[in-house]
């Protein structure tokens, strides 16, 4: 193996501790789980004649999304909410809403003005009127922050550049939003420094949600630290808190998987997994990349080794292909390499060919799966099939697979089910979206059993001596067979 440089390995240290880092923030803010100094926050939003009203909501999303994350109440967070277009209007004072249910109740309530743009008339008013005490807001304090949230699409007809330093200068931190054909000097003119930390763009209202974490981060200082009490964590038998953070254990009999989450219930179990793979033309070649992401995951949940877990690979359209057999890689490295060497095929979505090609190739022996050893398929779609599911999927239960079924997008959800092994809410999964499948991974259990480790095992070994002794009446069916023939043509 190659050597890694040491700067290299500290690198992929700090990346994978960020990344941790975003993952429990991110989850203490979707529970309310904030700690942060107070303050005082006005939103001020154009609804000028060039936002049309469908974007208009979207910035009402944006705006309860966001509040959603903070840590509301007359000592915590006050949020205020300013309209403008030719004129000002103060939809929502400092001191209107108490909670976060009546303030999103507020912000879904408020209309477009459908005007022009008085941007720096909208700020002159936020400074005078919604940052005023008669509004709601605290007296001027060191521990009570002052923030401005400026969302806006086009040019002003008016000055900003005075007044935003006015306004700034009385200690109001200003952070300008612009989307679309925005003046992206005007955003400079009227945000704090620095520029990088209060300047963002996005190119349409309707990817305006993805600043969403970023707001509700600037609101977060302090987590709570127990996020196993809170259930913010991802493990799936035990969580251990600790300062900040958590760590996973399993209980007694089972065993923690290299993946840190999950949990190993039978100690010598195999398993022959086959994923079944749409690569027709409605995935698209960027949706692609996310499915054979979504392999990997769950590849990384499995214990893939010579005598456990055997993963292979087939993707289908109007033709099936298979990528690679089972057993031809035994560890994980070089499965997920294969994997992400699939070439996308396109063209048609015949689902039930490919069923087909799973019952009667995948699982044989010269396709590398073993007697004796639970067999898994994983199908995934994004489409309705252009042929008949119904025999193949029925053939596969019938012989004992254990059947998941994954769709995406136009996925018809009775397609689904009728793939899925039984109880099919376990194993059908759905969701519109592609981006979404990584909560597949996470919620798709590839179980050969349940419950007491020692049971299982005995399971296991039930049913390899299961198939020796069918395999050996059969051997005894053929002879006898074969005698009776001859009695019958001596008979003759």
């Amino acid at each position: 193996m190659t050597p890694i440089q040491p700067l290299f390995l500290l690198l992929l240290g700090l990346i994978g501790a960020q990344a941790n880092l975003d993952l429990r923030t991110a989850a203490a803010m979707a529970a309310g789980l904030c700690k942060a100094r107070p303050t005082d926050l006005v939103f001020i939003i154009d609804s000028s004649r060039s936002v049309r009203p469908s974007e208009f909501e979207q910035v009402k999303v944006f705006l309860a999304k966001v509040i959603e994350g903070l840590n509301v109440g007359p000592s915590a967070t006050r949020v205020g909410v300013v309209n403008y277009a030719s004129r000002v209007k103060n939809e929502v004072s400092l001191k209107t809403h108490r909670t976060k249910a009546g303030l999103i109740k507020a912000v879904t309530k408020i209309e477009p003005l459908s005007t022009g743009t008085m941007t720096g008339l909208a700020i002159q008013f936020a400074m005078n009127v919604a940052f005023s005490e008669a509004e709601g807001a605290r007296a001027k304090s060191s521990d009570v922050g002052k923030v401005a949230i400026i969302v806006t699409d086009g040019r002003p007809q008016d000055n900003v550049k005075d007044i935003a330093q006015r306004a700034r200068d009385a200690g109001i931190e200003i952070f300008a939003i612009g989307v679309g054909r925005v003046d992206m000097n005007t955003l400079r003119q009227m945000a704090s420094d620095p520029l990088d930390d209060h300047v963002d763009y996005v190119e349409s209202y309707s990817v305006i949600e993805k600043l969403t974490k970023k707001f509700q981060e600037a609101f977060c200082e302090d987590l709570v630290s127990d996020l196993c009490a809170t259930g913010d964590h991802d493990c799936e038998q035990v969580c251990i808190s600790t300062p900040g953070s958590y760590k996973c254990a399993c209980r007694e009999g089972f065993t923690l998987m290299d993946n840190g989450r999950s949990c190993s219930a039978c100690s010598n179990s195999a398993t022959d997994v086959v994923f079944l793979i749409d690569g027709s033309k409605s995935v698209r070649p960027e949706n692609f990349e996310l499915v054979k992401k979504w392999i990997n995951q769950i590849i990384d949940k499995l214990d893939v080794s010579e005598s456990k877990a055997h993963v292979g690979l087939v993707q289908y359209s109007s033709t099936v292909k298979p990528e690679f057999p089972l057993g031809r890689y035994n560890n994980k490295k070089d499965l997920k390499e294969a994997v992400k060497k699939m070439a996308y095929l396109e063209r048609g979505t015949m689902t039930g060919q490919a069923l087909r090609y799973l019952v009667e190739n995948s699982f044989s022996l010269g396709q590398g799966a073993r007697p004796g050893v639970t067999k898994v398929g994983i199908v995934f779609t994004d489409g309705r099939s252009q042929d008949y599911i119904g025999e193949a999927a029925k053939k596969a239960k019938e012989n004992g697979f254990k059947m998941y079924a994954v769709g995406v997008g136009n996925a018809v959800e009775d397609e689904l089910k009728e793939i899925a092994s039984e109880p099919t809410g376990e194993h059908y999964f759905y969701t519109a979206d592609f981006k979404a499948m990584s909560q597949i991974a996470k919620k798709l259990q590839i179980n050969v059993c349940n419950g007491d480790p020692c049971e299982c095992d005995s399971l296991v070994k039930f049913q390899k001596k299961v198939e020796a002794a069918l395999q050996g009446l059969t051997k005894k069916l053929e002879s006898m067979s074969k005698r009776i023939a001859l009695l019958e043509n001596k008979i003759v």
